[in-house]
């Protein structure tokens, strides 16, 4: 763990492995609340592995008159039924899982009761991982905007689920593990923490470390 670095990230709706594994790495860890809502990010999506490869779920939003929404206030949109399909996708993809019936309790909530802003849904299931991981969630929101602490690594926009807009981190390189569909696809690094967990288990810390150390 770096003692003496932070890192300042976006929110994200049940993040990748890469981001997780952040707050596994560094003792001091930021979370923007006064930026803009930036489309086709993790901020509202996160990607799982299907029989077919990956799939997108996402969290639809309250669009404004205009496209710069502040995060802390952008709501979240339920006029369609993204939650039961959001759960029905998980389910499919990871029923067979080695660990998806130890976890769905406590996970599946999340699609279930409807929460109004999305920073204060994907806070609330930031804490549920790290306590599932039985990792200390020592994550802070910012005080201000662009006021970055001194000796914190900006990440904001360095994880996105577009390969070319995503930053090369050579502080994370994913450490295989058996998912579901393994023999089918191949294996799919950096999906959502949802993937490590219901595969792994209490295995996913040990996953979490080797992925962030530089030596690998």
């Amino acid at each position: 763990m770096f003692q003496d670095q932070a890192i300042l990230l976006s929110t994200a709706f049940f993040p990748p492995v890469q981001y997780i594994s952040k707050l596994v790495l560094y003792e001091h860890v930021y979370i923007e609340q006064f930026e803009n809502f930036s489309k086709q990010t993790f901020r509202n999506r996160c990607v799982i592995s299907g029989a077919n490869g990956p799939v997108s779920l996402i969290v639809p939003v309250v669009k404004g008159r205009t496209q710069k929404t502040g995060i802390k206030d952008l709501q979240i949109s339920y006029d369609t039924e993204w939650q039961r399909n959001h759960w029905r996708t998980i389910f499919s993809a990871y029923n067979s899982s080695p660990f998806f019936e130890y976890y769905s309790d406590d996970l599946q909530p999340f699609f279930e009761k409807r929460g109004k802003y999305l920073l204060d849904f994907n806070l609330e299931a930031l804490n549920t991982i790290c306590n599932l991981l039985e990792i200390e969630n020592r994550s802070v929101l910012t005080e201000a905007f662009e006021a970055v602490p001194e000796h914190t690594l900006n990440f904001r926009e360095a994880l996105s689920p577009k390969k070319q807009k995503a930053w090369e981190d050579p502080l994370f390189n994913p450490v295989e593990y058996t998912q579901v569909f393994h023999e089918r696809t191949g294996f799919i690094p950096n999906l959502s923490i949802l993937d490590l967990l219901f595969n792994e288990g209490p295995g996913s810390l040990q996953i979490l470390r080797k992925s962030s150390a530089p030596e690998n």
